[in-house]
This record gives C-alpha cells, structure tokens and sequence, in this order.
C-alpha cells in the first residue's frame, strides 16, 4: 500500500540543498511532523506523545541514578537511601523515576486498549502491532528488573519468586534460571546481571519505538472510524486529513501537560502511594513477607499465573497427559505467557471485517467485559491466594483467554455491523453538526475529538 499523498520536503537554500543530498535529516523531520493524519482522532490518540515522553523521562532520570548507585548487596540498599537523603534533588529524581515508570504502564495499557478497541492490529497494521507487543514485553522485563535494585523485601523475594518460574520449565528450565540468577540463589551477581540489563533494554525500546513510528507512518493512523484515508488523489487525502503539525502536536501537548501536572502532584504530595512498605525494608533471605505481590502493572499477569493450581481440571488434565511435565507450577507460566501471546495474535484470531468497535454493538459488550476483567485481575492479584480469590482469579483467567481465542472469532461469523461512513471527511462533518458548528470542507479545518 502506497503512502498517503502529500507535499515532501523541498530543499531551498544551497546549505540545506548540501544536506540534504548527504543526510536528509531536515526531509525526515519535516515529513514526520507534516504527516496527514485523520482529522477525526480523538482523545484517545493522546498517549502515543505520553509514552515517547515517559520513555526519556526514564532513560534521563536513570542514568543520573546509576551515578550514585552501587550494585553490591551489602551497599545496594545504603546507596538507595543515599541517593534519597544527600544527593541534591536526588529525592525527586527517584520518586519521578519510581512513578514514572506507573505513568509508562498507565499510558501503554490505554494505548493497547484504544488499538484493540478501535481496531488498529487489523489489515495492513499487523506489525506495528506485533512491534507494539515487543516493546510492551521488554517494558515488562525492564519494570522487573528496576523493581530489584532497591533491595528492599519485595525486591529480594519478588526476585526470587519470578526467577523459580523459569525453574519449571522442564528440562532446560534450572539452567535459565541458573544463568539469570547467575548462580544458584539471588544474591550479588544476580543484582549485577539485572542492572546491566536494566540499563541497556531501555535504548532496546527506544530502538522499536522508532521502528514502531515507522511502521504507522507507513500505514497510515488508524482512526476512530476504521475507516481508510482516500490515496487516489492529493486533494481527497487532504479532504480527510490535516498534518500532524500544529493541530495534533498542539492538542498532545495539552493533553500531557495536564498529565503531567497530574504527575507531579502524586510525585510531590504521595509518591509512595503505588508502592509496598516491604520495599523500605532491607533485603533480609532469612524473612519471608507474608505476601509477595509484584508492582501493580504486573499484577493482572500474576493473578492469571496463581490462577492454575493443582486442583483445576485443565491443569490435571495437563499433567496426567504429559506424564507429569505440564504439572500446575508449569502450566501457570504457560498461561502467563499465553495471555500475552493471544493479545499478540489479536490481528489473525479477530474475523471481523469491520475494523472499529464504534460499530459492532456486540462487539461493545465483550468488549467492555474484557477491560473489567482486567481491572479485576489486577485486584485479586494483590490478594491473598486463599479463600475465593482464586476462584475469581481462575474466571477472569478463563474470559482473557475465552475473548481471543474464542469470542473474536465467533464475533465476524455471527455479528451485524452497523452502517459506516463513506469516508473520514464524512464523519468528520457529522462530528462537527453534532458539536454545533458548521461542516468543514475538509481543508484547514480544526479538528473537532470524536467521540
């Protein structure tokens, strides 16, 4: 598919003429922030510019952290402590980090539900969606990791319970976790392999977040319609689109300005809010907490992986079949894992030929079930394993799984999708009436949110 058209960048002078033969940088910069975009996004297309900048935010602060940080157990916590009471501002700087990293988490999570809402892993957007998947996945391993270095309680015992599951996968599972760990228990060279680690995924996910940007620009934004931008000709495209500079630029920038004052205030006035008292204990192997629960955006995944016990009949039945090598300590990793490998396959299990859920009213339903689901997963994760808390765990497992592999597919064979607009510049007009105002004729016009 051809991209959209538009005006490219023109060299005048002879200086830019020079460079742009050489290093069109200029031609790069100028048609990234001049790229037609849907005039009918709406708000939910706001955490792309969150997420660029809680990426920085995290990369900068880190390194000014890894300057006073020392990563030897017997100094791990001390050098915390110290960075926390004498490096100048160094309070501000681990608390924007630590929050920092929940604010990442919140825009992703969003960020993945307005794509699988809208419809934005369908045709021809597959692999910026796979590399979306990738990046959330090395934010994971990095969040891990970051959680470690402190060398409070949780860190320790986090550690060491996230690293024993590596330890169930049948026979290559001890060398993994031996190699992680670097050595049979988490101690010095495990804290070590997690900083250098910790360090350099970062500058990984900067590397697919610019991959990832390629990739939309290549494609075209999805929007809340689903509906194509028109590529026959020059004067239909900008009938539906505007470039992404000043008006989407204005507008995300508003948009994380609020987030951000927002932020600073959790920063400034309850920075410890998300985090666990254990953690401001020193790492002691001879103190068990009474319950080791990871920070909160792992919290779905964790309730899913406690789910499997040796009493569910799927889990028995695993076990019996393999021979005792899927036991339920297995079979949770499995399904960890898995829960983020459906999500991934989104693209090929959803049927549907109508990319938005705006108009699939059963689709709507399940949907909006599914992100309860997740909002409840992340409850019961933080709870005890006892009681009926795994029951609850085992039923939101169940619909995660059901919803993709199950009630997307049957939602394109039995589902009546409701009528779509011709174009963008259609609904964009009726966005307009809708709002009071007058249609646009689809030129310089502001962009009204949909929705």
């Amino acid at each position: 598919m051809g991209g959209i058209p538009h005006d490219h960048y023109e060299p005048n002078s002879r200086g830019e003429k020079w460079l742009h033969r050489r290093l069109p940088v200029v031609g790069l910069l100028y048609d990234t922030l001049m790229i037609p975009t849907p005039k009918n996004l709406n708000w939910m297309w706001i955490f792309g510019i969150v997420l660029v900048f809680c990426l920085v935010m995290q990369i900068i602060t880190g390194v000014l952290l890894v300057m006073h940080y020392t990563p030897h157990v017997d100094m791990a916590f001390a050098s915390v402590e110290h960075i926390m009471r004498n490096v100048n501002g160094g309070w501000a700087i681990r608390y924007i980090h630590q929050n920092g990293a929940s604010l990442f988490f919140i825009a992703v999570y969003l960020h993945i539900f307005r794509g699988l809402y809208y419809g934005s892993y369908k045709a021809p957007r597959e692999v910026t969606w796979i590399i979306g998947m990738l990046i959330y996945v090395l934010m994971m391993g990095t969040a891990f990791m970051g959680y470690v270095l402190p060398w409070g309680q949780m860190s320790f015992w986090g550690a060491t319970v996230i690293t024993g599951l590596f330890g169930a996968i049948p026979f290559i599972g001890e060398g993994i976790q031996t190699w992680l760990l670097g050595g049979p228990a988490v101690d010095n060279a495990t804290l070590n392999r997690f900083l250098s680690l910790h360090y350099l995924l970062p500058f990984l996910i900067l590397g697919l977040v610019i991959v990832h940007v390629w990739a939309f620009h290549t494609t075209g934004n999805n929007n809340p319609t689903g509906v194509e931008v028109r590529r026959t000709s020059k004067k239909e495209a900008e009938a539906d689109t505007l470039p992404f500079w000043p008006y989407f630029v204005i507008k995300d920038l508003f948009a994380l300005a609020v987030i951000l004052v927002i932020f600073f205030a959790i920063v400034g006035f309850m920075p410890n809010y998300l985090g666990h008292p254990d953690n401001y204990i020193e790492a002691n192997p001879l103190v068990t907490p009474a319950h080791i629960v990871p920070e909160w955006y792992f919290l779905p995944f964790y309730a899913i992986l406690r789910a499997f016990d040796g009493e569910v009949w799927v889990v028995i039945a695993a076990d019996f079949l393999t021979g005792g090598i899927v036991d339920a300590k297995f079979f949770g990793v499995i399904a960890m894992f898995g829960a983020i490998i459906v999500m991934a396959l989104a693209p090929w299990l959803d049927t549907s030929s109508v990319r938005s859920g705006r108009y699939r009213p059963m689709f709507k339903w399940w949907f909006w079930v599914f992100a309860v689901n997740f909002v409840v997963l992340t409850w019961v994760g933080a709870r005890p394993a006892e009681g009926i808390y795994p029951y609850i765990a085992l039923i939101g497992a169940a619909y995660w799984f059901a919803y993709f592999l199950i009630i997307l597919p049957l939602l394109g064979v039995i589902e009546k999708p409701l009528p779509q607009p011709d174009t963008i510049e259609d609904d964009f007009n009726d966005q307009v009436r809708s709002h009071g105002g007058t249609p646009g004729s689809g030129t310089a016009t502001a962009p009204t949110p949909a929705e």
